[in-house]
């Protein structure tokens, strides 16, 4: 049986394959990259959730901002914190331009990610990134425009969520640039987002 960690890696390796051809066509923009090169996809083109400050969102909400967004779950033991803070981490390391970073955390777990969960959970990463969520059709079909996978796990008498780590990175312009991999440090994380941002 294919273990999470291998269908994790599998899918991010799928990904990979699947968008080589687009970053050869744009491999003058973005070079020697830690990531994957996602520009000129139709992955992740938009979005409709409700952030955790009340507010129904899209993608132009955010312009002018590079834009980071994880897919996750508040009671996830490892992948998401991870996550969540490797990013705080970068934002710090990039000074000043770190505060073009706006972090957004989309919950696959919408029964259980109330708004206030999901916003005590994000802000006490950094108190700028903000929660998404919605329904599970509307959860169901944002994972399907970000070609992000999630599954429903039983554990006993509850359950854990099993999800794909990518994370995707928007330039200010709102256009997909870079799927960040989980196993990237926090400085070849920095490292790719200083070159997307250096674009603009």
């Amino acid at each position: 049986m294919i273990s999470s960690l291998q269908r994790r890696g599998f899918l991010a390796t799928l990904i990979a394959a699947s968008l080589s051809l687009y970053g050869c066509s744009r491999s003058d923009e973005l070079k020697d990259i830690h990531g994957i090169d996602m520009s000129g996809t139709d992955i992740g083109r938009d979005f409709l959730l409700t952030g955790t400050d009340g507010q129904q969102h899209d993608l132009s909400d955010f312009k002018g901002k590079a834009v980071l967004i994880f897919f996750g779950f508040t009671q996830c033991p490892d992948v998401c914190p991870t996550a969540l803070l490797r990013a705080a981490q970068v934002k710090e390391m990039l000074g000043k331009d770190g505060d073009q970073l706006q972090v957004l955390f989309i919950t696959v777990d919408p029964e259980r990610d109330t708004p206030a969960v999901l916003q005590a959970y994000v802000t006490a990463f950094d108190p700028t990134f903000m929660g998404l969520y919605g329904d599970l059709d509307q959860t169901a079909k944002t994972a399907k425009n970000f070609k992000a996978y999630y599954a429903k796990v039983p554990t006993g008498s509850s359950y854990t969520m099993d999800h794909s780590t990518i994370t995707y990175m928007y330039d200010r312009s709102g256009r997909l640039r870079l799927g960040l991999r989980h196993t990237q440090t926090a400085e070849e994380y920095a490292s790719d987002i200083r070159q997307v941002l250096a674009l603009d």
